[in-house]
């Protein structure tokens, strides 16, 4: 183990308990949850950090994906497979991982590299994203699906909860429009760029062009990704 390493184990000695109760599980295997908080970089840089959290972030994409799933089909009995794949899609989404990053304090607890932790990469939504789905995947590995689902519960239920209320009362395309044409620009207009996948599981990739600019989403249907698209350009724009 080189010098740096060594120190840190032996001087910071981390304490996951906020994190822990952020996400409403406790590893039995803190070694775990260290893995999944380790970057690329920090095991670049250290030779001796004999792996990082690429391949728990791995796992924990199709856990998700999974958990995701299962959920939405018990507590959505009337909802298409169109609804329950586009949900699940916003849910799971690297902007949406991102935030919940940011929103459990994870950036804080990330092993960086010196040069990524300079860079600014414990804000960095990619990193927040990657970690957020390593947890997911050594949490898998530590205590199966209830550990999966106790952080589930904890920390994307609620968000869940506040997709799919957005859902019912956004009219992003709309607002859209009314912002372009409020501010002398013509009518949106949405172009289909790319349509991935088999015919039971498509991923459509739209791009919206208003004011000048243009934003691109992807989606499990036309009318969801015209939306998150649409939706995207607001964000933007009204910043």
């Amino acid at each position: 183990m080189s010098i740096r390493v060594h120190l840190w184990f032996l001087f910071m000695k981390p304490n996951y308990r906020k994190l822990e109760q952020a996400i409403g599980y406790r590893f039995k295997k803190k070694a775990m949850l260290e893995l999944a908080l380790t970057h690329p970089s920090f095991r670049y840089e250290n030779p001796e950090a004999k792996d990082d959290n690429q391949r728990l972030e791995y796992l924990g994409d199709a856990v998700l994906s999974l958990i995701s799933a299962e959920y939405l089909f018990k507590n959505n009995p009337a909802a298409r497979e169109g609804d329950m794949s586009q949900l699940r899609s916003r849910l799971t989404e690297d902007r949406k991982l991102a935030q919940i990053g940011v929103s459990i304090g994870i950036g804080k607890f990330l092993h960086l590299g010196r040069g990524e932790e300079k860079s600014g990469g414990a804000e960095r939504a990619s990193n927040l994203a990657d970690a957020v789905e390593a947890i997911i995947g050594a949490a898998w590995i530590d205590g199966g699906a209830r550990a999966v689902n106790k952080i589930f519960k904890k920390v994307f239920i609620p968000e869940l909860n506040e997709l799919q209320g957005a859902s019912a009362k956004s009219n992003p395309k709309g607002d859209l429009q009314e912002y372009a044409q409020s501010h002398g620009f013509g009518i949106p207009v949405y172009k289909t760029i790319e349509t991935a996948g088999p015919e039971h599981d498509r991923v459509f990739t739209l791009e919206v062009a208003a004011c000048g600019k243009t934003w691109q989403a992807a989606a499990g249907s036309k009318r969801e990704a015209e939306r998150l698209a649409a939706l995207q350009a607001l964000e933007e724009l009204s910043s």
